[in-house]
């Protein structure tokens, strides 16, 4: 099944993401060769796709586990959530309607 992880960042986390990001990635490349990644990618901090030095206000990613404990697992072990970029992390699961 899908399920929708999505991060919320603490304040002024640029910097955190930044050093994460490799591993953060890494994950995730990991979930798209095997196929279970629908979709990833930041929030915005301001309405632009290049926010700059206002950064990112949190994530959003669609992947697919085994069931609801598998997903929480692997959203509890992101490096982004290591390296304290999350404050908080959801997990739920996702049906896919369109496209």
């Amino acid at each position: 099944m899908w399920y929708a992880i999505t991060g919320i960042d603490v304040e002024n986390s640029l910097d955190k993401r930044k050093a994460a990001r490799p591993a953060h990635l890494a994950r995730l490349q990991k979930l798209l060769e095997e196929g279970r990644l629908l979709l990833a990618g930041p929030f915005p901090a301001i309405d632009a796709e290049d926010p700059g030095p206002a950064g990112f206000s949190g994530s959003l990613i669609l992947a697919e586990f085994q069931d609801l404990e598998t997903a929480k697992a692997w959203a509890d072990a992101d490096p982004y959530r290591a390296a304290g970029v999350y404050k908080g992390v959801t997990v739920r699961p996702f049906c896919q309607t369109l496209p």
